[in-house]
């Protein structure tokens, strides 16, 4: 059952070369207790798809069609003092940098009882305790003292718990992480990674995970899409995505992966479309390698080529692309 749908969203900025379509028709479904991957390169919309669901779309841009429904509320539709109800108490977000995203004047149990109080009709007392609860939660070691302390006496990785802390104080439906482990070392990007999965499970959320790495993707999602250029190009289980990628893009990707016993990685040509100069046709035209004329006449709808995959390429089903295997 779908938790959230969002449909043929738009997303647009106003600059002096133009309009840049930073979202185009984007459409996709995150399920009740689902964790869905929303990857791809740098640039290509997903922390904008994000703060879209939120409507916190940074200034001058605007949303310019579309649904976001929850639970089969259009939260596009709701007065802003409705949306802040749902900010936070139904819908969290981690953010990609804990360390500009928590006020550094302040204590991190401070910021932390702010955002419960806002949401809840609670005491300060009780706020405090939930806190600490929250901290103990995440694995923040001797919590009940280190509440009182600030930003800069955690370290990355402790921040970074700190927000997720916040993010569910109210027992979110949906959490939004974007780039949760952006910035952390391989060690610490591995303990925040069980730590949302052990909490996901326990809790019973969904998640809207945004990454560029397909390797958090493998770890912790149940389905993923695939971002290219403001547009979805694949869609499918992680299990399906992984054993049987179809679009070029999508191949693209996995290529560029570090494979045992080689060191030789395959780059994908090229740059991304200009945003505000978008091709008429498939936006990956020009750097793919199985590219038609037809590719470029029109943009591909989004197909169901196999049960649960889609994809938007005309070429896939007549040719695929080639993906290399470990040495």
């Amino acid at each position: 059952m779908s938790l959230l749908s969002i449909r043929n969203l738009s997303v647009h900025f106003p600059t002096q070369a133009g309009t840049a379509r930073a979202v185009e028709e984007l459409s996709f479904v995150i399920n009740k207790s689902e964790v869905l991957g929303l990857v791809g390169e740098s640039g290509c919309g997903k922390s904008i798809s994000a703060l879209s669901i939120l409507r916190l779309i940074p200034s001058p841009g605007q949303i310019t069609a579309g649904q976001i429904l929850y639970n089969d509320v259009d939260l596009l539709e709701l007065p802003e003092e409705q949306m802040r109800k749902y900010r936070g108490k139904k819908i969290a977000l981690i953010p990609q940098d804990p360390m500009t995203s928590l006020n550094p004047v302040y204590t991190v149990g401070f910021q932390t009882i702010e955002a419960i109080q806002a949401h809840e009709k609670i005491g300060h007392k009780e706020a405090r305790q939930r806190t600490v609860e929250l901290f103990e939660l995440v694995r923040i070691p001797q919590a009940k003292d280190r509440i009182d302390e600030y930003p800069h006496q955690f370290s990355g990785g402790m921040r970074q718990r700190v927000m997720i802390a916040m993010a569910l104080s109210c027992s979110p439906e949906l959490l939004i992480a974007d780039e949760p482990t952006t910035a952390l070392d391989v060690t610490v990007q591995a303990q925040i990674l069980e730590l949302l999965r052990s909490i996901q499970k326990e809790k019973g959320m969904s998640i809207l995970l945004i990454t560029h790495d397909l390797g958090v993707v493998a770890e912790l999602c149940d389905r993923v899409a695939v971002m290219y250029a403001g547009s979805l190009v694949e869609e499918a289980s992680v299990q399906e995505l992984f054993s049987n990628p179809l679009h070029p893009y999508t191949v693209g990707l996995m290529n560029c992966l570090p494979k045992p016993g080689t060191d030789r990685l395959v780059p994908i040509d090229g740059q991304p479309p200009d945003l505000v100069h978008l091709p008429a046709g498939c936006r990956f035209a020009d750097r793919c390698v199985l590219v038609e004329p037809r590719s470029k006449e029109a943009i591909p709808p989004f197909e169901e080529k196999l049960p649960g995959h889609f994809v938007r390429c005309v070429v896939v089903g007549t040719r695929t692309p080639v993906l290399v295997k470990n040495a």
